[in-house]
C-alpha cells in the first residue's frame, strides 16, 4: 500500500536512503533533513513493514523534484518504484505544478516514465541552493531529467 509518510517512518526511511547512499547510488538525507521534510514523502508499506519511499518537494513556482526514491532489494523491479513516482506525480498535479524533475544516478528508470534529459543549467538557480551544501557538489555526478505534466 502506498501512502503518505508519517513520523514514525522517519528512521526507517533514512535507513532505506542510508544504504544506497553508501554505495554512492543516491544522496544521503539527515534525520533533521527528513523530519523537517516528512510531509514531502510517500512509502510503500507491507503489513506492517516500509519498503520503499519518494519524495515530492516544492521547488518553484510550478516546478517540483520527486527525490529519495529508494527500493529496498528485494523489493525491486515490482513496480513499487513506479507506483511511487506516480503517486508524487499526481500530487503534483492536484498541487498545480506543470514539469516535476529528478537528479538521479539512474536516468534509466526515470526515462522509462517520460521523464527527458536536460541541462542542469536549465533549472531555476534556486534549485543549488541545496546543492551548495551537498557533500559531491561541485562534483556532481546526477543526471537532471524533466517531465510536463
Amino acid at each position: 500500500m502506498i501512502r503518505k509518510a508519517k513520523i514514525k517512518d522517519i528512521k526507517k526511511i533514512q535507513e532505506m536512503i542510508a544504504f544506497f547512499a553508501k554505495s554512492d547510488e543516491m544522496l544521503p538525507r539527515s534525520l533533521n533533513e527528513l523530519y523537517d521534510n516528512i510531509r514531502d514523502f510517500w512509502v510503500y508499506e507491507e503489513r506492517g513493514r516500509l519498503f520503499a519511499c519518494a519524495a515530492l518537494h516544492v521547488s518553484w513556482d510550478d516546478l517540483v523534484e520527486i527525490k529519495s526514491l529508494a527500493v529496498v532489494k528485494g523489493r525491486q523491479k515490482k513496480g513499487i518504484g513506479r507506483d511511487l513516482v506516480t503517486a508524487c506525480l499526481a500530487e503534483a498535479r492536484v498541487m498545480g505544478a506543470k514539469k516535476a524533475f529528478v537528479l538521479t544516478y539512474k536516468p534509466g528508470f526515470f526515462k522509462k516514465l517520460g521523464f527527458k534529459k536536460i541541462n542542469h543549467s536549465s533549472l531555476p538557480h534556486k534549485i543549488w541552493a541545496e546543492c551548495i551544501n551537498c557533500c559531491k557538489f561541485p562534483n556532481c555526478q546526477e543526471t537532471a531529467l524533466l517531465k510536463s505534466l
